[in-house]
């Protein structure tokens, strides 16, 4: 119950039990074809290049910014906690140029200052993080799009902790490219990142496709731009594996594949705004629960993530001794954090199959008793019952 990895749902780690593959079988194909299909459901959009990327999700962040940013083009990063500062130091190490546009810790950046920095600024993509777990905020970003096409940039945004628990709204927002992971509220492992991809970037991203000589032809075109400044994480090139062409690329985490496409397989039976409602109840019960305890919840109640709950250790209290008893008593994790907030906070996430009534209350009565044990005068039941009540 921490900010990610969760438990998987049973029904993805069944699926990826199945054998394996080869990658051009057309009974793989075909499930990439669907995985590509059931992640525009996930995204909200319509955006026909929407598949995965091997790896992490941070293999997807870094396969967009080394795709979006060339060498010394100006990159505006809106930075509000650890995932912002690692935007920018991606953006960095593929030698682009970063402004930032800034808020503290437990706060997000207003539209209006994402809007201000980039008319200042110019910059070729605007980089945000949706929902960052080292605080437990979710950035607001309607508008965004516009805002980068009034300025001729791409906007690229990170939804590692947000797809498939809030409202990960591609087309909404007008973002060009966007990636997730699976190991927060879509309920898998890591090590697949979906990613989708507007025209307008896919037409920037083609524009630097470079062909590896090993299995160039005649009929493939090189664009005019500079090459992506990697193999792996081109993807012009890994587009062109997912799209008609099959180009070969690399081989196809197969059975991270078939972990995907039951993830989305499983959001989309639910119901998107149904599946939202369960994490925002679970998010709900948890605050409510901690503050009936006598604890005082972290950050911005108007921009909390429905799905990670920050909370100050009280004065006087170990928190690592309190986590640790709540793994060694109850077989419950929950997280520390990072940074300014290393060893202030707690972290409690509920999402994908943990974002259930059950799981939010025997977390919260585990709390109760460690804090407790450990001297921390708690209202006996408080936290359960005002959880109870706020579930809706």
């Amino acid at each position: 119950m921490g900010p990610g990895p969760v438990n998987a749902h049973p029904r993805v780690l069944r699926a990826m039990s199945a054998d394996l593959l080869g990658q051009f079988d057309p009974e793989m194909t075909g499930y990439m074809n669907e995985t590509m299909a059931l992640y525009r459901g996930v995204f909200m959009t319509g955006n026909r290049w929407t598949f995965l990327v091997d790896g992490t999700a941070r293999a997807g962040i870094e396969a967009a910014l080394v795709s979006l940013v060339e060498p010394g083009a100006t990159v505006l990063v809106v930075r509000a906690g650890r995932f912002g500062l690692l935007l920018q130091e991606i953006v960095e190490r593929v030698g682009g140029r970063v402004e930032t546009v800034d808020a503290e810790w437990g706060q997000v950046v207003s539209m209006e200052a994402i809007a201000e920095a980039a008319r200042r600024v110019r910059p070729a993509v605007i980089a945000c993080v949706h929902g960052d777990t080292s605080t437990t905020m979710a950035q607001p970003l309607d508008g965004l799009g516009a805002v980068a096409r009034e300025v001729g940039a791409l906007a690229y945004v990170d939804a590692t902790a947000t797809i498939g628990g809030m409202a990960v709204d591609t087309d909404g927002w007008g973002a060009d490219v966007v990636t997730g992971g699976l190991q927060k509220c879509l309920g898998g492992p890591s090590g697949s990142a979906p990613i989708t991809i507007s025209d307008r970037a896919a037409d920037f991203i083609f524009s630097r496709r470079h062909v590896e000589k090993g299995i160039a032809t005649d009929d493939l075109d090189e664009g005019p731009g500079r090459r992506i400044g990697s193999n792996y994480f081109d993807l012009a090139m890994v587009m062109d594996y997912w799209g008609e062409k099959r180009l070969n690329h690399h081989t196809e985490a197969t059975t991270m594949l078939y972990g995907a496409r039951e993830c989305a397989r499983i959001m989309l039976e639910e119901g998107l705004e149904t599946r939202f409602a369960r994490h925002a109840s679970a998010g709900r019960a948890i605050t409510a629960g901690l503050r009936a305890m006598g604890l005082v919840v972290f950050g911005d109640d108007a921009c909390r993530m429905t799905n990670v709950t920050g909370v100050w250790i009280p004065e006087g209290v170990n928190g690592e001794a309190i986590r640790r008893r709540m793994r060694e008593d109850f077989e419950i994790e929950i997280g520390t954090a990072f940074g300014p907030l290393a060893g202030r906070i707690w972290r409690i996430g509920a999402m994908g199959y943990n974002a259930r009534k059950h799981k939010v209350l025997i977390t919260l009565g585990a709390l109760e008793a460690v804090l407790r044990a450990e001297g921390f005068a708690v209202p006996a039941g408080a936290g359960v019952d005002a959880a109870l009540e706020a579930w809706g």
